[in-house]
């Protein structure tokens, strides 16, 4: 028996053929539910997968234990996020979901994120202050010391806020005796951070800046967050002219607080550390001039009275004594050299006369006094010791103990 399996024939109607789509109408279809349906709304994920090609757009991966999301931040929103997005860290995404036709692939246009558990400048703030004190920024080592009485003082901050104010009402009070140079600039904003910078770079410039205060008053991290830029930073660590950061109130700590070479609490306590009381100097001074004066007058004290103990000496009183006691060591000495050197040509006479005896023992002439003689070529004056070399007739000198003959050979005896 055959078995015959018939399947079902599609309709082929005309009607149903203008229901027939093609994949991009299909795609374009889904795209518009996705789109209408998911319309700014917000989801919670891990971030991974992610990429930053040159373009500056970001691409990344959302998920969670059971599903992955794609998503993309365009350029415009990715530099606009305060913080370092990475793989690891959980954030809340706000943003549509759409479809990417050309790979029929539906993600997330996120339009801001924000990271889960901490606010996105807060952990902006921790990511930048551990990769600047990594690099060695906050390093004090490299930290500057304020000079004691500067003579001109840069401020970088707002004309119209209150901490221009408050830091020239302290200067004044405590030493109005100092120039002081304003550059203003935005201190909070786009563009603050950059204005910042730059001021601190052109004051730089200046030949006769002594020290520099940057800040602002107080307010939000928000209102803040140019003092947490790293342009900032890096203004402040590459200025030559010490850096007084006074940002915010005392339970505000910025990045630009970390990196300056020194901070200050308040603008108010900025003012009271960049110059000193000039009451408090005028007091100083006229201690040290007290001292100066006792110091001296109990210098002149001490040199008074050895100058008098000099005077009522010995040595001062009878000054040819040691010139005395000189000549007489003199005299000994001249006598000890008269005595050594009379002890000394005894004992090499007595050397010279055991010399003489030992010489005068060997003498030839002795031989000549016991009856001997010496007898010698007249022409070279050389001893004859035998007849060899003489001939008959040749001259010869004979010497005796007094006096000698000349003679000539006769005979040669054998």
């Amino acid at each position: 028996m055959n078995f015959t399996k018939t399947l079902p024939l599609l309709p082929d109607t005309e009607k149903s053929r203008n229901k027939i789509l093609t994949i991009s109408e299909l795609t374009r279809r889904i795209r518009g539910s996705l789109e209408q349906e998911f319309f700014h709304i917000w989801v919670v994920g891990e971030v991974s997968n992610l990429k930053r090609p040159t373009s500056g757009h970001v691409y990344l991966t959302l998920k969670d234990a059971d599903a992955q999301l794609q998503a993309v931040m365009f350029r415009s929103v990715a530099n606009g996020v305060k913080f370092e997005v990475r793989d690891g860290i959980e954030v809340f995404a706000f943003g549509s979901v759409t479809v990417y036709e050309a790979r029929g692939q539906y993600q997330l246009i996120i339009e801001r994120i924000e990271p889960k558990g901490i606010g996105a400048l807060q952990l902006a703030f921790l990511q930048l202050r551990e990769r600047l004190g990594k690099e060695g920024l906050f390093d004090p080592s490299h930290k500057k010391p304020l000079p004691l009485l500067p003579k001109k003082i840069a401020i970088v901050t707002s004309l119209t806020g209150a901490a221009v104010r408050d830091i020239l009402n302290v200067i004044n009070r405590r030493f109005a005796r100092v120039e002081i140079l304003i550059y203003p600039v935005k201190v909070q904003g786009e563009g603050a951070a950059r204005e910042i910078a730059q001021a601190i770079s052109d004051l730089n410039a200046f030949p006769d800046i002594d020290v520099m205060i940057v800040g602002r008053g107080g307010g939000s991290l928000e209102d803040l967050w140019a003092f947490n830029e790293e342009i900032v930073a890096r203004s402040i660590y590459a200025s030559r002219v010490p850096v007084i950061s006074a940002v915010g109130h005392e339970i505000d700590v910025t990045i630009s607080d970390l990196v300056a070479d020194k901070r200050a609490l308040t603008p108010t306590e900025a003012g009271e550390l960049v110059v000193p009381r000039y009451d408090q100097i005028k007091d100083s001074m006229g201690k040290i001039r007290t001292r100066l004066i006792q110091a001296l007058y109990n210098k002149i004290l001490l040199t008074r009275s050895r100058l008098l103990r000099i005077k009522n000496s010995f040595p001062f009183k009878r000054p040819f004594d040691k010139v005395l006691r000189l000549q007489q060591e003199l005299d000994e000495i001249i006598q000890r050299l008269v005595t050594t050197g009379k002890h000394t040509v005894e004992l090499e006479r007595e050397r010279l006369f055991g010399f003489a005896n030992r010489l005068d023992s060997v003498s030839p002439l002795k031989v000549l006094k016991r009856g001997y003689s010496i007898t010698t070529n007249i022409e070279n004056d050389k001893p004859i010791k035998s007849i060899e070399g003489l001939t008959v007739g040749q001259r010869l000198k004979t010497r005796f103990f007094h006096g000698g003959i000349v003679s000539s050979v006769v005979e040669l005896l054998k």
